[in-house]
């Protein structure tokens, strides 16, 4: 296949986006129409097929990658889920999805007491307000770097003197970062965080790094994966606060060779070779 064929995505119907901004199609791709492809693990999103008619981007090398699609439905799944429990046992909570893309979990987690907050670099949160619905009192927007320290202040996020515990959602933004912002972030989420307060990421190991050309979706957004888990206690290591808490699968599913593979990388290796962690703040 023509690789320029593949090149649309990046910029096409006045959609300009950078390298790693533009890995957000790969999720809103598998939203939109992943659900026909995995309907056991449909996500019924409402909001990711309007906005894809709308910016007029073409998503078919994306969903060509059928693995990654049931991979976007199946994290989903499990962030909804996860997020779903937090709230049921915090309703008042705040919310935050920090390098948002086009995800849009407010629809799935409102409980009509719940605050959220989507979070992510400039030129993808100027994409959201002309191709996602604009948010309201209690569903805000802002644009922020992760990779400069300070983020949880400059968000307004409450310290850890509060006794309201806050949820954070980082999916599909870890693995593009250097490993010293990754530990800033889980630093600054340990150090700031209320009590009891909850971290949901997903985390690719560390023979991926250096390796996004040779994924089906990734390589058509010159991205680069540059950090991956190589011991499980990087997840706890930057701050005495945090605590793993739990370990998810997300590709066991898909069929019985990823399971024995991704099963057997997890028991020889220690680490998942792609999968979601959750993490706490102590008091």
């Amino acid at each position: 296949m023509d690789p320029r064929v593949l090149d649309p995505p990046r910029e096409h119907s006045g959609v300009k986006l950078d390298d790693v901004p533009s890995t957000l199609l790969i999720p809103l791709a598998a939203r939109a129409f992943g659900d026909a492809m995995f309907p056991t693990f449909a996500v019924s999103d409402a909001y990711a097929a309007p906005a894809l008619h709308k910016m007029g981007v073409d998503v078919s090398p994306y969903l060509r990658d059928k693995a990654s699609v049931f991979g976007v439905l199946s994290r989903t799944q499990v962030f909804k889920q996860l997020a779903l429990d937090f709230f049921e046992r915090h309703p008042y909570a705040i919310g935050a999805n920090l390098g948002c893309g086009m995800s849009h979990y407010f629809q799935w987690l409102d409980n009509h007491s719940n605050h959220w907050l989507d979070a992510d670099v400039p030129q993808v949160m100027h994409l959201r307000k002309r191709f996602l619905p604009a948010p309201h009192q209690r569903h805000l927007n802002a644009a922020i770097d992760l990779s400069k320290p300070g983020w949880w202040q400059r968000l307004g996020l409450p310290d850890n003197s509060s006794e309201v515990p806050v949820l954070v959602i980082c999916e599909g933004v870890l693995m593009y970062l250097e490993a010293h912002e990754v530990d800033h972030v889980l630093r600054e989420f340990g150090q700031n965080a209320p009590a009891g307060s909850e971290m949901l990421l997903d985390t690719l190991s560390w023979l991926a790094i250096g390796c996004a050309a040779m994924h089906p979706s990734v390589c058509h957004t010159h991205a680069e994966f540059k950090w991956g888990s190589k011991h499980m206690r990087e997840f706890t290591a930057p701050h005495p606060r945090l605590q793993l808490r739990s370990e998810h699968a997300v590709m066991e599913d898909y069929d019985l060779s990823m399971a024995l593979a991704y099963t057997s990388f997890r028991a020889l290796w220690g680490v998942p070779l792609y999968g979601i962690v959750r993490l706490s703040a102590r008091g």
